[in-house]
């Protein structure tokens, strides 16, 4: 595939931002000249979904999960089969429908992020899902209001729906307060619909065929989570949390409420990766190989990109290796594959301080 051509088919991978991303250059380069037709691909840390997409750009077979009710959201979307029109069609229909939210948050932050009349909606958008997205429509419409609900403010048309924020993780609400005040911002007025049909036909424009597998909410720390997997995949193409990164619950902490959650900032890590010592997050994530190495064909491949945070100074590469001794996978090559250059850059108009990526490195094993 050429670059266009994956610019012009992987549009929807952008469809909503999530934190320690890979470009879906990565799998597609693994997959396109590695991968034989029909061999399954599995992803059990999906995130927004890149190893599925670049897996349905290929015509192969595709599962993952993640233990990040965003994230599988998210996922979903990447193997949809919509159009523009049905999209917008759905969000008519939920705006048909005219009831008024049961309940709509209120206090200092609510006022300065959303509009009166865009929060009113957004609520009622939310219900909406809550009480039903079972059609791929409206899981698409579900993931756009998601990847618009919070980011910079434009000078032209806007393109979030909230006053101005980070767009891949969301302001928590004392500091947003304060620097929304200092600088007099006012959340805009946005007409939704235009919003929406805008990002509609900028991501679903292409038709796709409808990809083959699905994405689903689980623990791959748990073999539970596999019971959905075939026993035969050929490819466990992954980016696992990087040691140290606890914060992935309270980051979504906006999105997670249209999703359902509390209209508050929740601290938990419920089902997330342990990262008291190195130790034992190299033990959580020796579990998940193990448990790939059950749904694995023979020959198969697991491919890692893994790296560091920096305010953790653990040797990332050990902490890998250490994970995947008596696991079953027998490590093959590693390579560099530069930073994250994109990182948390995105948040530095918001935020204190800049960051400065680490180095990251791509690691193969194959099935013992």
């Amino acid at each position: 595939m050429t670059s266009t051509s994956v610019q012009r088919l992987a549009a929807i991978n952008a469809i909503c931002p999530y934190f320690t991303m890979f470009p879906i250059q990565f799998p597609l380069s693994v997959l396109n000249e590695r991968a034989a037709p029909g061999q399954w691909v599995l992803d059990p840390f999906c995130g927004r979904g890149t190893t599925n997409l670049a897996a349905r750009l290929l015509g192969l077979p595709t599962q993952g999960f993640d233990s990040h009710p965003l994230a599988v959201a998210i996922s979903q979307a990447k193997l949809l089969s919509v159009s523009p029109e049905e999209v917008i069609n759905e969000l008519d229909e939920c705006f048909s429908i005219g009831k008024d939210p049961q309940h709509v948050p209120n206090g200092r932050f609510w006022e300065l992020a959303y509009n009166d009349s865009v929060l009113v909606s957004l609520c009622g958008l939310r219900e909406a899902f809550l009480e039903r997205c079972d059609t791929a429509p409206r899981n698409a419409l579900r993931a756009i209001i998601l990847g618009a609900l919070h980011g910079p403010l434009t000078k032209t048309v806007p393109s979030y729906f909230s006053n101005q924020s980070p767009r891949t993780y969301a302001p928590k609400p004392a500091y947003a307060v304060g620097f929304w005040e200092s600088r007099r911002l006012k959340p805009p007025c946005v007409d939704i619909r235009k919003l929406v049909l805008r990002r509609a036909a900028r991501f679903f424009e292409t038709a796709l065929k409808p990809g083959i597998g699905n994405v689903w909410l689980g623990d791959a720390r748990s073999s539970r989570a596999f019971s959905r997997v075939p026993r035969n995949v050929s490819w466990f193409v992954t980016s696992p949390p990087y040691y140290g990164m606890r914060t992935y619950l309270p980051d979504q902490w906006l999105r997670l409420w249209f999703l359902g959650g509390e209209d508050q900032v929740d601290y938990s890590q419920k089902g997330q990766v342990q990262h008291s010592s190195p130790e034992i997050f190299a033990a959580d994530l020796h579990r998940v190989w193990v448990n790939c190495l059950g749904r694995a064909s023979p020959r198969a491949r697991l491919v890692i990109r893994f790296g560091g945070i920096n305010d953790r100074r653990a040797d990332s590469l050990e902490i890998l290796r250490n994970s995947l001794r008596h696991s079953g996978w027998r490590i093959q090559t590693r390579s560099a594959a530069g930073t994250a250059r994109n990182g948390r850059r995105q948040a530095d108009s918001f935020s204190r301080s800049t960051t400065k990526p680490r180095d990251e490195f791509d690691l193969w094993a194959i099935k013992e």
